[in-house]
């Protein structure tokens, strides 16, 4: 991992956003084209079924592909995006246990990009998989 990755990854972890805080994930591994996002289930977001809420899986494939597609190779730089579209695939249902979204930034320009996204569990297995397509903007 680069001084910068380390930098930025630190800086994501001290400043988490409302979401991150009401879901608990956190970026795990952040380089060029690439994210990865950790998250362990929590009873609060569970379904009626016991089953991790399909929303919450859309939100970690998102959320790896956002930051894919963010990364600056610089300590302290920072860039942000929105979501255009977004298509999610539920493969299988979790009730418990770690998760792992990996994503990868697939093209794109100078104000749109691509990705991809994969969570698997701690078995490897493939819980869901997603593509978006997102827009650069201003920081906040």
């Amino acid at each position: 991992m680069s001084d910068a990755a380390a930098v930025n990854i630190a800086r994501e972890a001290a400043n988490p956003s409302p979401l991150q805080q009401l879901f608990g994930y956190r970026l795990a591994d952040w380089g060029p084209d690439r994210a990865v996002v950790a998250y362990e289930v929590k009873p609060e977001h569970l379904n009626r079924t016991g089953r991790l809420h399909g929303g919450v899986l859309a939100s970690l494939l998102d959320t790896a592909m956002g930051y894919a597609g963010c990364f600056v190779d610089e300590p302290g730089g920072y860039r942000a995006c929105v979501t255009l579209s977004l298509t999610t695939n539920f493969i299988a249902s979790v009730r418990d246990g770690p998760l792992t979204a990996e994503a990868r930034r697939t093209g794109g320009g100078r104000s749109v990009f691509f990705a991809t996204a994969e969570i698997r569990d701690a078995a490897g297995a493939l819980v869901a998989s997603g593509t978006g397509t997102f827009r650069y903007v201003a920081s906040p």
